[in-house]
């Protein structure tokens, strides 16, 4: 009996401890520990924090929703008006970083002996948040660093209304503003949650400020709620915003808000051109016309903390080009992945823009203009961009079914692999279909020096000749196929820079072809024939072989062998095609296998520029052919004739052994040192 009374004492005493403790706790002016906890709070964290309303601290059972025997568990709630967090000094977006009309704050006692702050429920009325980055990478967010807390934190659940944001980016040129107001009028967060996944939306939210110097709108809706106490939780969102002209559409919901693990949202993207949409996303991509796109964008975060993004599925236009597939963005070390699958049905070569040098025709400062080249030059002298190359790694894959293009040259069947490592790009391969052929190519560019290494190799097979001239009517009875090769190698950062400095070899081969009449007899200037040919019908004559064979030093192209070998006549070419000075030397002889009557047949010659080429006989040869005729013609009228008379025969050309030599695999045979500074 005596222990058992001694108990009850015990036990009598330990309540009226409790007891006491709680009308302390109930009466106790909690106001009096605000200088206190404001100074405490400043010295912490290096920035000046003050409650300047009425504190008070009140007690109250565990939220319905919580499980088992806690929701019965008393626990203190901390209510403070009138709260503010400082900006740093440099700050632009103003003197407060934080500030709430009232906090409401429950927590656990029992698990701070173990130094850590479960807060159960956060409630925050009408808070104004002022954030900013500057282009160093510093921000007004991070608190003064005194090494890693003993303590921990656990947020479980946080409750909002109204309020406000700013967020200033410099280093993308970007000023937020967001305005939010509560849906239902309720943040007291007493009401029963519903089921997870079924949340809805809470609050209603306006967007506004500057982007790249343009406007930026927008707005949408969000959970008013978070749940912050299981995986499974997600959060409801709806949001759209114009930054810049980039236009941006999400709806769905994000997974586990306490740690944002993952997301599944609807996305919609449009804007003048993919480039800009770096500075936002930190993707790497090429300057295109005005796109649009929607799909599906996945999210997940590893156990590392990198995410990994997802456009899964989406489909949409590029210009005048339709594209689709899925498109994986993984955040990794020291460069980010992206990888996926890309197609289109019609694609419009001008939509690849600049990468290919041509014009996106967009008129956009955003999607842009290729330079045009300087006057009297005419390869492409738009530069490739590489200082942005070493922001990711990439293996993406692009099928393009139809290639439409400003002249009429049929492509069809594009297949690009796109590798880029470490500030290398690699199209391996890039190949299409060509004039009933095909074209596979393996290009290199190697960014990682100020001037890019290029190397390239091609290959055309079974291209036809009468598809390769389709609007040549003289052309279009021709038949046969060109076969040819290429290795070439330079450096720099435009086409031309890469054309002008290249070394390297061409062939091509031409077997068991035709070729028009009428187009052999003109280039042998065969007047009578080919004013009898054009009156009375062309007709084709069989192409025995074509063997052509080039090797290109430090930017000229040495005609080695060129010979069109007919059963009506011979061609040969010779000469040079510089291609750092976009100039042609060339000279065609052509040789009748047979007699002509008046013909004129001298050398000709194809000079000038690229952009203006010069294309015409020799008039010393022609002139002594005339004076011959005009002196004769003084003897007899019908020995003014024997000039124009052609009756040498030339032999016929060893085809065999041309084409064997033309069929070497080309290569890339770099000049010394000193015969390349010449």
């Amino acid at each position: 009996m005596k222990k058992n009374s001694r108990a009850l004492k015990i036990g009598g005493a330990i309540l009226a401890a409790i007891v006491g403790l709680l009308i302390l706790f109930a009466l106790f002016d909690w106001n009096m520990l605000r200088p206190y906890i404001n100074r405490k709070v400043s010295e912490t964290t290096g920035r000046e924090f003050a409650i300047q309303g009425n504190l008070d601290v009140k007690f109250h059972r565990g939220l319905d929703s919580e499980p088992g025997w806690r929701r019965y568990v008393p626990r203190p709630y901390v209510s403070a008006e009138n709260i503010r967090m400082s900006n740093p000094a440099w700050s632009a977006v103003g003197q407060q970083m934080a500030t709430a009309k009232r906090v409401d704050m429950g927590f656990r006692i029992l698990p701070l002996l173990g130094k850590e702050f479960v807060i159960t429920d956060l409630r925050l009325a009408e808070p104004n948040v002022a954030l900013q980055r500057r282009k160093d990478g510093s921000n007004s967010w991070t608190l003064k660093d005194n090494g890693p807390s003993e303590w921990e934190v656990d947020i479980q659940r946080l409750a909002f209304s109204s309020g406000t944001l700013r967020y200033l980016d410099e280093a993308i040129n970007l000023d937020l503003r967001a305005d939010a107001k509560s849906l239902s009028g309720d943040t007291s967060g007493n009401s029963t949650p519903p089921a997870p996944g079924a949340q809805p939306y809470g609050l209603a939210f306006t967007l506004g400020g500057r982007y790249n110097k343009a406007p930026v709108t927008g707005g949408g809706k969000a959970g008013a709620v978070l749940t912050l106490t299981g995986s499974d939780i997600t959060f409801p969102i709806e949001a759209n915003a114009d930054l810049g002209g980039n236009r941006v559409s999400v709806k769905g919901t994000l997974s586990d808000p306490k740690s944002l693990s993952g997301m599944d949202l609807q996305l919609k993207l449009a804007g003048p051109s993919m480039r800009e949409l770096y500075p936002l996303t930190g993707v790497l991509l090429p300057v295109t016309p005005p796109y649009e796109t929607h799909g599906r964008l996945l999210g997940e975060k590893n156990d590392a903390g990198a995410w990994t993004f997802t456009y899964q599925k989406f489909s949409g236009k590029v210009g005048a080009s339709d594209i689709a597939g899925t498109l994986s963005y993984s955040q990794r070390k020291p460069r980010a992945l992206l990888r996926g699958e890309l197609t289109s049905q019609q694609l419009r070569l001008a939509d690849l823009g600049p990468s290919v040098g041509a014009d996106t025709g967009a008129g956009t400062k955003a999607a842009g203009k290729v330079k045009a080249p300087a006057a009297g030059k005419a390869l492409p002298v738009g530069e490739f961009d590489t200082s942005k190359w070493g922001a990711l790694d990439a293996d993406v894959k692009f099928t393009g079914k139809r290639i439409v293009r400003t002249n009429d040259i049929p492509l069809r069947d594009l297949v690009a692999d796109l590798h880029m490592k470490d500030k290398v790009l690699k199209l391996t391969p890039l190949q299409f279909g060509m004039a009933g052929g095909q074209v596979i190519s393996n290009i290199s560019l190697d960014g990682r020096d100020k001037a890019i290494d290029a190397q390239a190799r091609v290959a055309a097979r079974h291209l036809k000749i009468n598809q390769l001239f389709p609007k040549l009517e003289s052309m279009r009875g021709s038949f046969g196929e060109i076969n040819g090769d290429a290795a070439l190698a330079g450096k720099g950062n435009t086409v031309a820079s890469m054309l002008a400095t290249s070394n390297g070899e061409l062939n091509a081969v031409v077997t068991q072809g035709s070729v028009s009449q009428f187009v052999l007899e003109l280039a042998g200037l065969n007047v009578a024939n080919a004013v009898f040919v054009k009156v009375f019908g062309d007709k084709q004559i069989n192409m025995n072989c074509l063997a052509a064979e080039a090797a290109v030093r430090n930017g000229r192209a040495n005609v080695q062998r060129f010979v069109l070998d007919t059963d009506e006549a011979v061609v040969d070419v010779t000469g040079y095609v510089d291609l750092a000075q976009e100039q042609l030397n060339l000279d065609v002889r052509p040789k009748t296998k047979g007699t002509r009557i008046f013909s004129l047949r001298t050398p000709l010659y194809a000079k000038g520029t690229f952009a203006d080429p010069d294309v015409g006989p020799y008039k010393g040869p022609l002139a002594m052919k005339a004076g011959a005729a005009v002196a004769l013609a003084a003897v007899s009228p019908l020995a003014a004739v024997l000039p124009l008379v052609n009756v040498t025969k030339v032999p016929d050309t060893d085809c065999k052994s041309a084409i064997a030599e033309a069929e070497k695999k080309p290569q890339v045979r770099e000049l010394p040192k000193s015969a390349a500074k010449k």
